[in-house]
């Protein structure tokens, strides 16, 4: 029997790419509000003794709890198997305490999905490119994780974008090792800036480590939010006499203002990045081209695919 694939709201775009990879069915999903905020969910058809692939990211709390919800709600509906797709997974930056008294979030949030029920046929967590990999050991029990790889898609990207004059560079030397092995796949140069922290916080670059004049340089970075690292690295491989420079992410967040500013800067030609953070879809229509999208649907379909 095919699988049988659910979304959470903001989700609905992908999950239908991955379901039209798989030639799975796609399951419905009543939602409405209630007059004091409260979500009401119903899981429309029977979903007895199948298997269930959910595709929800951990963008915001709402999203986090509707996919734990409809999670709950299908092994409940008594579902053989249960797929739970997390295209990003939030709070992946506070992944460890730097400060005495933080909460992390990124484990608070892997045991939330670690308390779900396991159907018969077992539940596992699929997750994409995460910013910290020692996250997959945060989920417990009989929830098991696995993490995979943008990386055919980034290497394909980055030399469509750079040609024979690429070279792939990342935003500092804390990306550096996947850039590095990724450059080597693709057999291209690496490149990182290197960063000295004063005490107030900020960071100033100090030097590029290779040599990228007359080049296209692709900066790769898991991910996108401010933007305010990516264009310091942007001015130094500019400074260094690269010839053109595109930003390359899996996942792009961009808060209030932070495409454009990327865009203002004058120093790219262009950002890519995949449709795993839903904002990316909205705001790639508003950017007039200087935004690309590329969808990670083939690389969890094909996992999914796997006997």
């Amino acid at each position: 029997m095919k699988p049988v694939c659910f979304a959470t709201e903001s989700y609905e775009a992908l999950m239908r790419a991955i379901a039209s990879e798989l030639g799975a069915d796609i399951g419905a999903v009543e939602r409405r509000a209630f007059p004091d905020g409260e979500r009401y969910l119903r899981i429309l058809g029977a979903v007895f003794s199948r298997s269930a692939i959910i595709v929800g990211g951990t963008v915001d709390d709402r999203e986090t709890l509707e996919l734990y919800d409809l999670a709950s709600g299908l092994v409940q509906q008594g579902v053989r198997r249960l797929t739970l797709v997390i295209p990003f997974f939030g709070y992946g930056t506070m992944e460890r305490v730097s400060k005495e008294g933080e909460v992390v979030k990124a484990k608070t949030r892997a045991r939330l999905f670690s308390s779900l029920p396991v159907p018969d046929g077992g539940c596992q967590v699929v997750l994409l490119d995460l910013h910290a990999e020692g996250i997959t050991f945060y989920f417990e029990g009989n929830l098991t994780p696995v993490h995979l790889s943008a990386a055919p898609i980034i290497g394909r990207l980055a030399q469509e974008l750079g040609g024979d004059r690429l070279v792939l560079a990342a935003t500092d030397a804390g990306r550096a090792k996947w850039v590095e092995r990724l450059a080597n796949a693709i057999h291209v140069p690496a490149a990182f800036v290197y960063k000295r922290r004063h005490d107030d916080g900020s960071t100033e670059v100090t030097a590029v480590n290779a040599p990228v004049r007359g080049r296209h340089v692709v900066i790769y970075d898991d991910m996108i939010r401010s933007g305010g690292s990516l264009l310091g690295a942007a001015r130094a491989y500019k400074a260094a006499g690269a010839e053109k420079i595109w930003a390359l992410a899996t996942h792009g967040l961009f808060p209030e203002g932070a495409l454009t500013r990327l865009k203002e800067s004058g120093l790219l030609e262009g950002v890519v990045c995949t449709d795993s953070h839903p904002r990316a879809h909205r705001l790639a229509q508003e950017s007039g081209g200087f935004l690309r999208i590329e969808s990670v649907a083939p690389i969890f379909a094909a996992h999914l695919a796997e006997p």
